[in-house]
């Protein structure tokens, strides 16, 4: 495995996915880990992150510098690579000239993390400090117009450093640097694997579990059914699944769920009936964040009354994953800067007592997704369409009625038909309808309408964390337009949301 040091970095996320492209293991941790744990993870290799500090400041984010003394390679990006050099007596300064952006690199020893490599190749620039005086032992091996020693190696001991970001796309030859560092330097071999983490998940779980109980909260989603049978794998009948029907899902859902986990994988799975109180609770609620609360309490107040009735249970299963970790809580109270929090992650309610048990929390979204098809989830579960937990509540905009969820719930199902129909719907990320708190006017068999106008939101992205908006084709938009004003009663116009994230956000509300 390859250990990242959190500097703080907004690309640390970049870092451990180009990692685990070349099937090598890596693993997020902040600068104040303790060097006794840096030991018992036994990495190959550690690689220090970017970060927006400078050195020569006060409460500049550092590492114990032990780690110098492993005897193991290290990598310094940036920020990590002033570090490194600063720690190991180097001088490290304020550029008179900032570096932003494209820049050419000059190779001048094609050695070590630049072997194999041809001069010069573009890459990532973005920094205002620049190492003065290298440590002994160092020498530069790559430069820029404006930055002198912009790549140094000590090769005696596998330290390098590069003040570019080889993680980015736009450096061209990136993930042929990390590649070197990876297996030329560390020696890393290409291990990770699906089928080598479900081995590993499963010997954690059943040492930490034993003959306890785990409950899971199961949504059908992709992250929670892969938790539930990476469970079940493990613990088998021990593993209670508990099923909350809020009314709030899309056409056919609960059903499904029944379908594919009670008879097709044999979980135990409870179906709780909470229909009518998610709607009572609701009632006149129109504030976004009103409705989520509402939603959140409401379940948890759900799920702790059917929990109750069960003995035995010692853990709560969650299908939290790396990125809920690290954007939640900055990669362990890294120096990262917050981007969200996440409902996945911080604890569970007291009364309940229970431990927490994640067996996903390593892993992105892609990685979910491939482990899924290794446990034998189908197709269309595996790249389901993120679903928000507080479901089609806050697709409407405004006031939650069964009416409204009924209109929605039958354009949300037709757009997601054609979507499937027209061979997109894996081409995107999220695809839904918003039912809109406004009414128009219309004409139908020449009479005068004034009724709802749902619209439709398809992006494309990577991670969630930028979005664009999907250029669909128009046939397929005036497909579904028809048949939504013609089958949907209620509905007489439909519109398309060509925002961006940012400045907009995936979801309305």
């Amino acid at each position: 495995m390859i250990l990242v040091i959190d500097f703080g970095s907004q690309y640390n996320q970049l870092i451990a996915r180009r990692i685990r492209e070349h099937r090598v293991y890596c693993q997020i941790e902040p600068p104040w880990i303790q060097i006794d744990d840096i030991r018992a993870m036994a990495p190959e290799g550690i690689i220090l992150s970017g970060g927006p500090a400078s050195i020569y400041e006060n409460g500049s984010p550092k590492v114990d510098e032990a780690i110098f003394d492993l005897g193991i390679p290290v990598l310094g990006i940036c920020y990590g690579l002033h570090y490194m050099a600063n720690a190991l007596g180097g001088e490290v300064r304020q550029a008179e000239k900032r570096e932003y952006g494209l820049a050419q690199l000059d190779i001048e020893h094609a050695t070590g993390i630049f072997k194999g490599m041809q001069s010069p190749t573009r890459c990532w620039m973005s920094h205002g400090d620049i190492i003065e005086a290298l440590p002994k032992g160092f020498r530069s091996i790559g430069s820029t117009a404006n930055t002198r020693m912009a790549a140094i190696e000590n090769a005696t001991q596998g330290f390098y450093g590069l003040q570019f970001h080889p993680e980015v796309s736009h450096t061209a030859k990136g993930k042929k640097m990390l590649s070197n560092f990876l297996f030329e330097v560390c020696g890393c071999k290409r291990t990770w694997t699906m089928k080598s983490f479900v081995k590993h998940a499963v010997e954690e779980i059943r040492s930490e579990v034993g003959d306890r109980r785990v409950i899971l909260g199961l949504s059908g989603g992709v992250d929670s059914s892969v938790t539930a049978l990476v469970l079940h794998e493990a613990i088998g009948k021990n593993l209670i699944c508990i099923f909350v029907d809020n009314g709030l899902l899309r056409k056919g859902e609960a059903g499904e769920v029944q379908s594919v986990f009670r008879e097709h994988f044999k979980l135990n799975l409870r179906f709780v009936r909470a229909r009518r109180r998610f709607l009572t609770n609701l009632k006149g609620v129109e504030d976004p964040e009103k409705k989520r609360k509402i939603i959140g309490r409401t379940f948890i107040e759900a799920f702790e009354e059917e929990a109750a009735k069960l003995k035995d249970v010692g853990f709560l299963g969650q299908g939290t994953l790396y990125p809920d970790i690290i954007e939640s809580q900055s990669a362990f109270g890294g120096p990262s800067v917050v981007i969200k929090s996440h409902h996945n992650v911080g604890g569970l309610p007291k009364k309940m007592r229970l431990k927490l048990i994640e067996p996903l929390k390593h892993l992105f979204k892609d990685e979910v997704r491939r482990l899924g098809k290794e446990l034998g989830l189908p197709e269309d579960l595996i790249w389901r369409h993120p679903f928000p937990g507080p479901g089609l509540a806050i697709r409407i905009i405004g006031k939650v009625t069964q009416a409204r969820l009924s209109v929605l719930r039958k354009a949300d199902g037709i757009l997601l038909e054609e979507i499937r129909a027209a061979g997109l719907y894996e081409k995107l990320w999220q695809s839904f309808a918003v039912l809109l708190p406004l009414k128009s006017v219309g004409i139908m068999g020449d009479q005068r309408t004034y009724e709802d106008i749902v619209a439709i939101r398809a992006v494309t992205s990577k991670d969630a964390m930028t979005a664009d908006w999907a250029r669909l084709p128009h046939a397929v938009l005036g497909k579904i337009s028809n048949r939504m004003i013609n089958e949907v009663r209620g509905v007489n116009r439909v519109v398309y949301d060509i925002s961006s994230k940012p400045p907009s956000t995936i979801e309305w509300e």
